[in-house]
């Protein structure tokens, strides 16, 4: 396992994920870029991530806090906002950890 190296997710306490997970934890979590044409080219060039690992959840109600402010100071138009957000949200909010385990990625050319 990559040492301190995990992506945080929030969610709901309960559903279908969350039943998933309690069956099995391992996971994966892939993203690309929307890719680029190169000059005189009809095809994309796209990159992409993979990460492997095994999901929890987070238990402890300070860290949730921490980590899904965090994520809301990224997107909300202010401080207060997220507060705010939080303290209507608070009861309902589960925060997930994917502790990475394996990581690739690469460029490919979609001709």
């Amino acid at each position: 396992m990559c040492a301190n190296r995990a992506i945080y997710f929030h969610c709901a306490k309960e559903g279908h994920k969350i039943d998933a997970i309690e069956k099995c934890a391992k996971a994966s979590f892939c993203v690309m870029d929307k890719g680029f044409k190169k000059e005189g080219d009809w095809a994309y060039t796209v990159t992409s991530v993979v990460v492997f690992g095994r999901i929890k959840k987070v238990l402890e109600p300070d860290k949730t806090m921490e980590k899904v402010k965090r994520l809301g100071y990224k997107y909300y138009p202010s401080k207060d906002a997220v507060e705010e957000e939080w303290e209507h949200a608070k009861s309902r909010v589960l925060c997930l950890e994917l502790d990475i385990e394996h990581m690739t990625g690469k460029c490919v050319h979609e001709a």
